[in-house]
């Protein structure tokens, strides 16, 4: 059981971390800046940041990746970085399960068909983020 714990919560976790540097001190989470480019400028890498949309209330793409966003820099926040250097955001969508079960019958007054249908339909779509969690020192 305890050799499924790591599988378990990479299927449930909504965002985890691996560290690939030193972590510091943790800094709030609207002090991390989000970067799209390298910074021009040196910076230390802490920890590999990954995040998803997994159990948000957005329904949108738009809005389900600005949660994704914010997981990261939160995330990269309880290590102490003051930035994330985005390397991906990427859409899943969920599958479709049901089962159906029918019958017809054909007699001298008419046709009766009789059917019975049990589904579960996960339309949805998720996002999923992944990024450098980096320090970089204050100019």
């Amino acid at each position: 059981m305890a050799a499924l714990a790591p599988w378990v919560c990479v299927a449930a976790c909504v965002s985890t971390h691996q560290l690939i540097g030193t972590a510091r001190a943790p800094i709030p989470a609207d002090r991390v800046q989000l970067y799209t480019e390298v910074p021009h400028q040196p910076y230390e890498r802490i920890a590999v940041v990954s995040a998803s949309s997994k159990r948000s209330w957005s329904f949108t793409s738009e809005s389900k990746a600005e949660v994704v966003v914010r997981r990261l820099k939160e995330q990269a926040g309880k290590l102490g970085a003051n930035g994330v250097l985005l390397e991906d955001i990427s859409a899943e969508s969920g599958a479709a399960l049901g089962a159906a079960v029918g019958t017809g019958y054909e007699g001298p007054r008419g046709t009766i068909d009789v059917g019975l249908g049990l589904g579960t339909a996960t339309l949805t779509l998720q996002r999923y983020g992944r990024g450098i969690a980096i320090y970089l020192p204050a100019r």
